[in-house]
């Protein structure tokens, strides 16, 4: 019996070979994109689950305000660690890190940079699952000059995997022991380190002082222990170990610190929420967003639905064709349940075939949304084992749904009723699929505004102004391996011919160092006259180079001594200031933590404010100071021949450094970095918001054709009775156009309410434009329209004779 309802379904489908391909290839696209999106979401939701740890470790954050400044911070105080092992029985174990970016590793004759460097305390390896291959866990850091490397690390520079005992030379005058050899690190990781070096060679991690965060902390609670009661003791912590020192360092106490307005509050954060829900200053690395596993987890599901869609509504559509052949079976005496069968079994087989299709399709097309969403997803055995059993709901629970109408509602016709030709057929009346067709072009129509608004927003990044001019501007890092030749260097590259100017700073507004500290406006260190602030060391030339524009007071000079204790700040400091003119003010800021040492410093200009921290964040104050920096060098060069001065660059550096690695970036491009996330979600957006609607055209199309068929006598008699092609194309589109501009009515607020939403993650960010709503509607008017044509011109164009020759 089950072989006769194959080859029975198997006939039918090919027998209608045009509705068949439609349902196949439009329910085969939706699962291929789902399939491609679920790999995607199970990626971002499994960071930081290779811990076996992972449900007991939480990072310490920091929520301060002083000096009118607010932000959020992913890092602790040094001696933080130690307080929480001492004060709380709850905390089992606490490890530091501390990014200090990129050193030297000495390879031969050569020096090569390396950037993922972390200072760690021992402990690293008890809280984190790291799997040790050579040497001691417990011991591999405790002494000061070791360092714990990746397996690929080791043999890169040692050519094996065992390295215990060799000596790695970093920045040329640092001799680390190699004790230890771990696997790589899980690209699912929150942060990513090759070089673990020992915390007991950073001096800033034996401070005792509260008032300088600096350490990405990690806490490891015993197991059974409540995190809200720990965290509930942390108020009383930061009353007992800062009280003291701000009392020391500004001569307040807390509750006068508290009083002014400011706060200082402990948090922690899940180890498995950072990836997707943290994005505070101090990140050990970029994170995730939990926005785009929503908004591609509602694409996935969206798509799904449109395709499933169009396999119920040709499903239906066409059922009315077969009301006949039911009627017959059941003449013939065959049981309603046989008829069910058959129907589900057709259902079923489209299903299966679209799977096939689907899972072919998605390993095909893998690499190139790999490459797309900046993913390394692969298909492994893994994947199979749970993939397997989801593809085989979903074809049941897809075949079933969509088989659903043929198979109960026909199955209880009449049979004299369905003989006489008493059923109901055609597009009209077909309120179900009138409904279905107006769900999946809402989800289009929203897909497609929601694409608009992406795209004109990063359009509005590109072309704001952001302060200071990025075009032209070529940076040359790692400038302070060079020592004293630094100066050299840059003196030398200024007197190339297509070199306008050039600055030695390692604050660069991109991917540049930060640094912060609190000034105040009297030597009293009043805390309600004290801004928080950047605070940038940079050379003469460092305004003119940037292109940054002075709205008051001068630019440093090397002529005028006095600059060595100057200021120059930007519109943010002068608003929290609260001063109309601040040129030629003073302001002081102590030179260590218990503020027994002042600097006096002068303001002798105001630039205007530049962004140097995402869109997504207000400008805050910033300070610049004259002071040697060497951290690199920016070249503002002339537009005519960049590559040819590239190569003239390269070799003023080796003729300087000969050993040294030439590193080097363009401002612009490092500046569309920082939105790379946003710009590979807008592509993948265009990429799958197209699917949707090509899935939905499949299905308009198999309606159109439907109905065409339908009506075909209809366009007979119309025709013969001189109706042209054009009013004939008019009378089949009408009801599917209708049904679009009710789409239309529905995604366009629901999309405009969910991008707005999106938008406020921007500190700077354009209005949602009337023309979006405008240039979605009648692209999905044109589409649609363009798609119904192809059906309905072939229709209008049919010889009459040949529908009614029957008659």
């Amino acid at each position: 019996m089950f072989k006769n309802y194959i080859k029975t379904a198997y006939r039918s489908l090919k027998k209608n070979k045009g509705f068949t391909i439609i349902n196949i290839m439009g329910l085969a696209l939706g699962l291929c994109v789902c399939m491609l999106i679920i790999f995607y979401v199970i990626d971002e939701l499994g960071y930081d689950k290779y811990n076996t740890k992972a449900d007991r470790i939480y990072r310490v954050n920091n929520d301060i305000k002083f000096g009118g400044n607010a932000n959020s911070y992913a890092v602790a105080a040094a001696p933080f660690a130690a307080a929480c092992i001492n004060d709380f029985p709850e905390v089992e174990n606490v490890v530091r890190f501390r990014d200090r970016g990129h050193f030297k590793v000495r390879k031969g004759d050569e020096n090569v940079l390396e950037h993922e460097f972390l200072y760690s305390d021992p402990q690293v390896f008890d809280v984190f699952t790291l799997p040790m291959l050579h040497g001691d866990p417990k011991t591999a850091l405790k002494n000061p000059k070791s360092v714990v490397i990746t397996e690929s690390i080791a043999k890169k520079y040692f050519n094996t995997d065992d390295a215990v005992g060799k000596s790695l030379t970093l920045n040329d005058t640092l001799f680390y022991k190699v004790t230890g050899v771990i696997k790589d690190m899980p690209k699912q990781s929150h942060f990513t380190a090759d070089f673990f070096l020992s915390m007991e060679d950073l001096e800033e991690s034996k401070e005792n002082s509260w008032l300088s965060n600096n350490f990405n902390t990690y806490i490891l609670l015993k197991k059974g222990a409540n995190v809200e009661r720990l965290k509930a003791k942390f108020p009383a912590m930061s009353r007992k170990y800062l009280g003291g020192q701000l009392q020391t360092a500004m001569h307040m106490s807390y509750d006068d610190f508290e009083k002014a307005g400011n706060y200082f509050r402990i948090g922690l954060t899940p180890l498995a929420d950072i990836h997707l829900h943290s994005n505070l200053q101090a990140e050990l690395s970029g994170n995730g967003n939990i926005q785009y596993v929503y908004m591609f987890s509602a694409i996935a599901i969206f798509i799904l639905l449109i395709a499933c869609i169009n396999f119920m509504n040709l499903s239906t559509a066409r059922s009315a064709n077969r009301a006949r052949e039911v009627g017959v079976r059941k003449v013939l005496g065959s049981p309603r349940k046989y008829l069910i069968a058959q129907f589900l079994a057709e259902s079923l087989i489209v299903t299966f075939v679209a799977t096939v299709i689907a899972v072919i399709g998605a390993r095909l097309l893998l690499p190139l949304f790999n490459q797309m969403a900046d993913k390394q997803l692969t298909f492994t055995a893994a994947t199979f084992i749970w993939l397997a059993p989801a593809l085989l709901v979903t074809i049941v629970v897809i075949g079933c749904l969509a088989g659903s109408y043929p198979a109960f509602f026909l199955s209880a016709f009449n049979p004299v009723d369905v003989l006489k030709g008493k059923l109901a057929s055609g597009f009209k009346g077909g309120y179900l699929r009138s409904f279905l067709v107006v769900f999946q072009f809402s989800i289009s129509i929203f897909l497609i505004i929601g694409t608009l608004v992406i795209y004109h927003q990063l359009q509005y990044i590109q072309s704001k102004d952001i302060g200071y001019n990025r075009e032209q501007v070529l940076v040359i890092n790692n400038v302070d391996a060079l020592g004293n030749q630094a100066t050299v260097l840059k003196e030398e590259l200024k007197r190339l011919p297509d070199v306008v100017n050039t600055t030695m700073t390692g604050y660069v507004p991109t991917n540049g160092w930060r640094n912060s500290t609190t000034f105040f406006q009297d030597a009293t260190l009043d805390t309600k006259k004290a801004i928080a602030s950047q605070i940038w060391s940079v050379d003469e030339d460092y305004i003119n180079t940037m292109g940054m524009k002075i709205l008051a007071g001068r630019n440093f000079s090397k002529e005028m001594k006095t600059d060595s204790s100057a200021i120059i700040i930007n519109e943010a400091a002068v608003k929290l200031l609260g001063i109309a003119n601040p040129v030629d003010k003073e302001l002081f800021y102590p030179l260590d933590h218990l503020g027994k040492k002042l600097k006096r410093i002068r303001i002798i200009g105001v630039i205007k404010d530049f962004n140097f921290n995402s869109l997504r964040e207000n400008v805050s104050p910033l300070m610049l100071s004259l002071e040697e920096s060497r951290g690199s060098i920016a070249i503002r060069i002339k537009p005519a021949n960049a590559t040819a001065l590239l190569a003239q660059v390269k070799q003023k550096w080796h003729s300087v450094a000969p050993n040294e690695q030439f590193d080097y970036s363009f401002v612009n491009e490092d500046f569309e970095h920082t939105y790379r996330t946003e710009q590979r979600m807008g592509n993948v957006f265009v990429v799958f918001t197209t699917m949707a609607i090509v899935i939905a055209c499949l299905g308009l199309f198999g309606l159109a054709a439907y109905a065409a068929e339908q009506r075909t006598k209809e366009i007979g008699i119309r025709k013969v009775l001189g109706a042209n092609v054009s009013l004939i194309v008019a009378m089949l589109s009408k009801d599917f156009i209708k049904l679009v501009l009710i789409s239309i009515v529905i995604a366009s607020p629901l999309a405009w309410l969910s991008m707005q939403q999106w938008l406020k993650g921007f500190a700077y960010r354009d209005s949602i434009q009337w023309w979006v709503i405008v240039v979605a509607g009648t692209g999905a008017i044109i589409i649609a329209f363009i798609t119904i044509s192809f059906q309905s011109i072939k229709a209008a164009l049919a010889n009459p004779v040949n529908s009614l020759k029957s008659e």
